[in-house]
């Protein structure tokens, strides 16, 4: 049974009270200000900056579909937007290592750069196997701890634009409240899948929150970077693994190179035993804008349903978490 985490956004009555008094020089603060730049790093952050900061902001992604943001090397043009940016979110956890210096750069000058891991619970990460001390960054495939993110969002936007800060709090806890519906219907799906087919098979090892969190065994080809490489040795035992256990399919990553998982069902064939591949999963990034896994919500319910299908599971009969909520409940519509 999953721990329920401690969080939440709403005004005490005394902020209450405070907003209300002050309620009409926000509103004339809104209608003068100039709207917000913020830039986010991979689309995770930055779907989580965008709901937050609704219509009173624009919000830019360094990082689009199918990009590694283990490997990713900033361009000149990625350390103009941080440069100019009112605020600047980044996931954190050395995920993106070789964006540092320009962080470095843009807190040198003032800038309200930050991790929205930064203040996080220790105890709600897991341990980077490779790299003893060090965390495993893919803390997104929680969704009930990636629903604590929003916390510094909220935090950072009200420093920068004190007039919008009950906005982004009100937007913030409306996300939330649809990220643990998620939460909840992905617990469902993965309970519904056989348990000696509970076994997850993926390009690199991102998805160690997810198996935590909703039940699933989980072996990733790569380390949890994808800088690592998987050794002949680590494809035999897994190939042995899958044919020892009958799994039926493994699964490919958008951001990672299928080739080794086509080495380990080629591997299982020569042994006589069937796996096929089961899709394709969104790990460090999502899908292209105006799809259903361009969007956090959708990148999830995307992985589930796959995962899922692919391993004899029931899909759920309800409906499922709408990422495109109607015009009034939606921070972004204008």
């Amino acid at each position: 049974m999953k721990c329920s985490i401690p969080y939440k956004l709403s005004l005490s009555l005394l902020g209450f009270l405070l907003l209300a008094t002050t309620a009409s020089h926000a509103d004339d603060a809104k209608d003068v200000r100039e709207p917000l730049t913020v830039v986010a790093t991979t689309g995770m952050v930055a779907d989580a900056a965008r709901t937050v900061v609704g219509d009173r902001g624009v919000v830019i992604g360094i990082m689009g579909e199918g990009v590694d943001p283990h490997l990713y090397k900033p361009k000149a043009s990625d350390v103009r937007l941080v440069l100019s940016a009112d605020a600047v979110f980044y996931s954190g956890l050395k995920l993106e290592g070789r964006m540092g210096d320009v962080f470095a750069k843009a807190r040198e000058r003032g800038l309200p750069v930050h991790a929205v891991t930064a203040h996080m619970d220790e105890s709600l990460l897991l341990e980077d196997e490779e790299h003893p001390g060090d965390p495993d960054p893919h803390i997104w495939m929680d969704v009930e701890v990636w629903s604590l993110a929003l916390q510094p969002i909220v935090r950072v936007l009200c420093e920068v634009d004190p007039a919008g800060c009950e906005y982004y709090r009100a937007n913030a806890e409306r996300y939330r409240k649809r990220l643990l519906e998620l939460d909840v219907k992905l617990e469902a799906m993965i309970g519904s899948i056989p348990s000696e087919q509970r076994v997850l098979v993926t390009a690199h090892d991102a998805f160690r929150y997810f198996s935590r969190s909703y039940g699933i065994e989980v072996h990733g080809v790569q380390g949890i970077s994808t800088e690592s490489e998987a050794g002949l040795s680590e494809l035999n035992d897994l190939v042995n693994y899958l044919v020892k256990k009958k799994i039926r399919a493994v699964f490919i990553e958008s951001s990672v190179s299928p080739r080794n998982i086509q080495a380990i069902i080629e591997g299982a064939r020569a042994q006589g035993h069937e796996v096929v591949q089961g899709g394709q999963l969104y790990s460090d990034a999502m899908g292209a804008p105006g799809t259903p896994a361009g969007t956090y919500v959708g990148m999830m319910e995307h992985n589930g349903d796959v995962i899922t299908k692919a391993l004899g599971g029931k899909m759920p009969t309800n409906e499922a978490v709408s990422d495109s909520p109607s015009e009034d409940e939606d921070p972004r519509a204008s």
